[in-house]
């Protein structure tokens, strides 16, 4: 079976440059495709709405035209490719046509192959299912989860399906529901919009921070226990970590997230297993359990719906045997 190549090993590139006045105006990117010509103009565009390329010290967009003179910072990540094999993993399927596929994916389970992950993710197990995946990026995979986030994904089989797909994810027109058991009582739900980009110190971590990418999530309460909410969460749009950072910056963060998190905190008098069941839950309590969007070639409406896994059932039943205890 054929391999595909994917981003693995990574490399730090750094560069410092001024755009010389004859370039006044023309489109950063297109201005620095040109400067930098050892990398692809796309490269480049994703560094600069990453904030991994500064101009005078600030964050432009890539369509914004340079005045000349401008200082150019980079200082970026660049990922090298290693192939990806097929593998026979099992997949849980919602829905399939020749078109699209929507799978839940379970806790544990890769997205995309990365240093240190080169085999046993879902583009292994995509490849395998279908070999034609193999022309289409990153396998026909458009949009990803964490590693131990559960829940739905929707993935391309055909060059169409995935244009119309990353179009239907920018403009926003895929809805994304999520459930959540967060740490803390919500009163009522809400909405967070606050910019994340990426960690000034930790890398590998998002923050949030005023040159950051719009993000906006809202949250709306479904039951609340003695310390915790379980919550039904939807994007608007869909920065990495974006649940995690922005439940943490209202102060209720999810259960089981030790990136995120901070320290574990228990209601007052919690139960032997409530405390136990908290203290082993091992991953962050997120499910990304509902996805709707129009078929990308068909037009007609697609619904998914996937429950949340035993995990989170046997958590949320210890937190009600714990309320129905205490009162």
């Amino acid at each position: 079976m054929p391999t595909q190549q994917v981003p693995s090993m990574s490399q730090a590139i750094r560069h410092s440059l001024t755009i010389p006045d004859d370039h006044v105006g023309q489109r950063l990117d297109q201005v620095l495709a040109e400067l930098l010509s050892e990398y692809s103009r796309t490269r480049i565009k994703d560094w600069i709405e990453s904030g991994q390329i500064l101009i005078n010290g600030g964050k432009l967009r890539p369509k914004d035209k340079v005045l000349g003179g401008e200082r150019v910072e980079v200082d970026a990540t660049l990922q090298e490719a290693v192939a990806v094999a097929p593998e026979l993993i099992d997949l849980a399927i919602v829905h399939q046509d020749k078109h699209i596929l929507i799978i839940n994916k379970p806790a544990g389970l890769v997205v995309h192959p990365g240093a240190g992950n080169a085999a046993g993710t879902l583009q292994n197990a995509l490849l395998h299912f279908d070999p034609d995946l193999v022309h289409l990026p990153r396998g026909g995979i458009v949009h990803r989860l964490d590693k131990d986030t559960s829940g739905l994904l929707v993935i391309a089989r055909t060059l169409e399906a995935h244009t119309a797909l990353v179009r239907a994810l920018e403009v926003h027109d895929v809805q994304r529901e999520y459930e959540s058991i967060v740490t803390g009582v919500m009163t009522a739900g809400g909405t967070v919009d606050a910019p994340i980009g990426r960690h000034p110190v930790d890398r590998l971590k998002q923050t949030i921070r005023a040159d950051g990418r719009e993000s906006v999530t809202h949250y709306r309460v479904l039951h609340r226990y003695r310390g915790h909410t379980h919550v039904r969460l939807t994007l608007e749009t869909g920065r990495t970590h974006q649940i995690r950072v922005h439940m943490a910056h209202i102060r209720y963060p999810l259960v089981g997230d030790r990136t995120y998190g901070g320290r574990l905190l228990l209601p007052k008098g919690a139960t032997p297993e409530l405390v136990e069941a908290l203290r082993g839950f091992g991953r962050q309590a997120l499910h990304a359990a509902r996805l709707a969007f129009e078929h990308p070639v068909t037009g007609k409406p697609v619904e998914a719906v996937a429950p949340i896994p035993a995990d989170m059932q046997e958590l949320l039943a210890v937190l009600k045997r714990d309320q129905k205890q205490a009162t």
